[in-house]
């Protein structure tokens, strides 16, 4: 697996030396390119979610269009884009201005097949060393490897149109077969908005209600999340309170399913407590919570806060699970050996990375965007979560 450099630019994506270490309510295929024969891996058995009718990918603007429409030869154009021969500078302004206004991108799959060299597969990703992003990728590369394909990796560093745009150039400056973001953020979210349509795209995120024509491999947090709340409120808890982490929207999913699980059962919804992905932050909010008395049960949006929030109670004279239950999401392997053993939802993110490829490689094959798919991830219950006292 290959991290990409881009081209100097002060908000554009960086190489990323590390070879491996959410959720929105929120495209037109070429013909299908020669590649090595797939094998759509599907571990789990799969909720689908049908997609509007396929049709065929919309046929991105070639050398043959940029020539037309600036009044030249092709000769020209391939001269212009890859320096290789003095042109004039009007002539040169003026095939500029054509690929400007048709979105010309050179197409590296494209040359790729002609050349006969090795297709890959692309990843656009907000992060490489958080766990999700790290085990989704791992299970992308895994299944691509398992294929005869190699992958590489671009970072948008931001949800600015300047690093989107470096990230999604340096991409399709490579000869992929079909790309796959990461959509579990804002940049996440900005790079499939920004997405051409001429190459097959797909999406690995948290989300279980997309309304957008992307396909996607989906981990459905929004009925993970109200499985948590319910399991706490089964044990005799009033309330659950919810400290969430960082989203590219209003909310996530798993903050929706706590909130709906809450509505559901006649409860006054609490205030949100908004915290980063770091250990850190769940402590100093776990500071806070440890001061009330009447807070006996904790959601957490992510394992790494739960755990911040269990040091912070226990700092502060307070006993988990006895005085306050705490659950997280995630299942990060470290969490089972804390004490108490992290109660906590199981996302499987390398079957995310997996069915994701699948999901890439039957659309590449076919021309045709494939179905979604939507697995929802499994509570487990261990030490930090007991009955109220």
């Amino acid at each position: 697996m290959t991290a990409l450099s881009p081209p100097t630019s002060p908000a554009s994506a960086t190489r990323r030396a590390e070879p491996l270490p959410s959720d929105t309510d929120e495209n037109d295929y070429p013909a299908p390119l020669e590649l090595p024969q797939f094998s759509v891996l599907w571990r789990y058995a799969v909720k689908v979610t049908t997609n509007p009718a396929p049709t065929p990918r919309q046929k991105a603007p070639v050398l043959s269009d940029v020539a037309k429409a600036a009044g030249v030869s092709v000769p020209t154009v391939s001269r212009v884009l890859t320096s290789s021969k003095f042109v004039a500078p009007e002539l040169r302004e003026r095939v500029m201005q054509a690929v400007s206004e048709l979105g010309y991108r050179p197409n590296g799959a494209a040359r790729a097949t002609r050349s006969g060299k090795r297709s890959m597969v692309a990843v656009l990703t907000g992060a490489t060393s958080n766990y999700g992003y790290a085990k989704t990728i791992e299970g992308i590369e895994k299944a691509a490897r398992q294929s005869g394909m190699s992958v590489i990796i671009a970072v948008v560093e931001s949800d600015e149109d300047e690093a989107v745009n470096a990230a999604i150039d340096l991409v399709l400056s490579q000869p992929v077969a079909g790309v796959i973001i990461l959509e579990f953020d804002r940049p996440g979210l900005a790079a499939v908005k920004a997405f051409p349509a001429s190459i097959p795209l797909v999406v690995a995120g948290g989300g279980s209600r997309r309304t957008g024509k992307v396909p996607g491999a989906l981990l459905d947090e929004r009925a993970a999340g109200k499985d948590a709340t319910n399991y706490l409120l089964s044990l005799g808890h009033k309330t659950v309170h919810h400290v969430a982490v960082p989203t590219m929207g209003k909310h996530s999913g798993r903050t929706e399913g706590w909130r709906a699980a809450l509505t559901a059962a006649g409860i006054d919804v609490p205030a949100v407590r908004h915290a980063t992905w770091e250990p850190s932050s769940g402590y100093r909010t776990g500071q806070e919570l440890a001061a009330r008395d009447d807070v006996t049960a904790v959601f957490c949006g992510n394992d790494d806060v739960a755990i911040g929030v269990i040091r912070a109670l226990l700092d502060y004279g307070k006993r988990v699970p006895e005085d306050v239950s705490v659950v997280g999401f995630d299942d990060q392997p470290h969490v089972a050996m804390w004490r108490p053993a992290l109660t906590t939802v199981r996302q499987d993110f390398q079957d995310l990375g997996a069915r994701a490829f699948g999901l890439l490689a039957a659309s590449v094959e076919t021309g045709l965007p494939p179905e979604s798919s939507t697995v929802k991830p499994q509570l487990v219950l261990r030490e930090s979560a007991a009955a109220a006292s």
